[in-house]
């Protein structure tokens, strides 16, 4: 039983070691070193925590109407160009397709009925099937939103960004944001055009996009690095604090000796910001998300919200900087 739990422990701290990333060790190296020149004791590192759970999709995804028309009805309006499209979304392949294509699927539907409403196909129309076309198509123009949003919501690709099974960047894969920003413009181009009939939608651009999102959790990542950052920079705020208090004698506490926070802290905030302004522009650009995602990102999307990570870890960058300031005005 004790070798039992031996091994259990061993494979714990097996664990915590290999999932120590290069940005973790820096700061702690920068904070020790801090501690050092401050001729105080470096506090034990605290654990920044987790992310929160992102919501589960019945708490994200919103109900759409179930459209049922006799095929003799929907034979009516086959000058539309809408029978292929609903025995396509009406297979076996329709009914397992991923949200994205279906996001196709019904844009795609709208587009048609749509074109078909305002041409003059609707004058040939009998006046029942010019009411049902009248009444699908507002239907549908009324639904596209709320199925773009739940595209997006009900996607692995989007919904693995947020797992919480991630750990901090490294500072050489900041460069991660360059190569997935494409990826969330490209959304937010898609439900901003969706109206438009000029914009046409490429299923195979959407998938390469989302095959980027899918490559790793960025969203998570840059989270964690941010409040990671931010626990490691109060503790050196503490530090410098405490030696203001205390300190009446600079001559054995040059700032010239003060080692200033990573340099990759400045590439962290610029990033991140990159990515949740673009985050928030596509959220922005859906219709009103349920109350649980709405939560979720006050809580940890903002780039506003003070206790959300991006917004936290500027405020205690700050700080620091300003009680580096304050030290070397003292001690210089």
């Amino acid at each position: 039983m004790r070798r039992r739990a031996y091994l259990v422990l061993l494979l714990a701290g097996w664990l915590t070691a290999c999932s120590d990333s290069e940005s973790a060790s820096e700061l702690a190296g920068w904070q020790e070193t801090l501690g050092k020149a401050l001729n105080q004791p470096a506090p034990k590192p605290r654990q920044p925590g987790n992310i929160g759970d992102f919501p589960q999709p019945r708490a994200l995804l919103q109900e759409t109407a179930d459209v049922r028309e006799g095929m003799l009805n929907i034979y009516a309006l086959r000058r539309c160009g809408i029978i292929n499209l609903i025995a396509q979304r009406n297979n076996q392949l329709g009914r397992v397709a991923p949200p994205s294509q279906r996001w196709i699927y019904e844009l795609t539907l709208w587009r048609q009925l749509d074109s078909c409403l305002t041409s003059d196909l609707s004058n040939d129309l009998a006046e029942e099937d010019l009411q049902r076309l009248q009444r699908l198509t507002a239907l549908k123009t009324h639904e596209l939103p709320i199925v773009s949003y739940n595209t997006l919501v009900g996607s692995e690709e989007w919904t693995g960004s947020f797992s919480r099974a991630s750990s901090p960047l490294d500072p050489s894969d900041f460069s991660a944001v360059t190569i997935q920003l494409p990826a969330l413009r490209y959304l937010l181009n898609a439900v901003t055009h969706q109206f438009d009939h000029q914009w046409q939608p490429d299923s195979a651009q959407l998938e390469q996009h989302l095959k980027q999102l899918r490559a790793r959790p960025l969203s998570a990542q840059l989270m964690r690095t941010l409040m990671l950052a931010t626990t490691r920079l109060d503790e050196g705020s503490a530090l410098l604090s405490q030696a203001l208090e205390t300190t009446t004698d600079c001559s054995t506490q040059s700032s010239a000796t003060l080692p200033v926070p990573p340099r990759w802290l400045d590439d962290l905030e610029r990033q991140s910001l990159r990515w949740f302004t673009t985050m928030d522009e596509l959220l922005d650009a859906h219709i009103a998300a349920s109350t649980a995602l709405q939560q979720y990102r006050r809580t940890w999307l903002s780039i506003e919200a003070p206790e959300a990570p991006l917004p936290h870890f500027q405020r205690a960058y700050q700080h620091h900087k300003r009680l580096l300031h304050t030290f070397h005005q003292r001690c210089n």
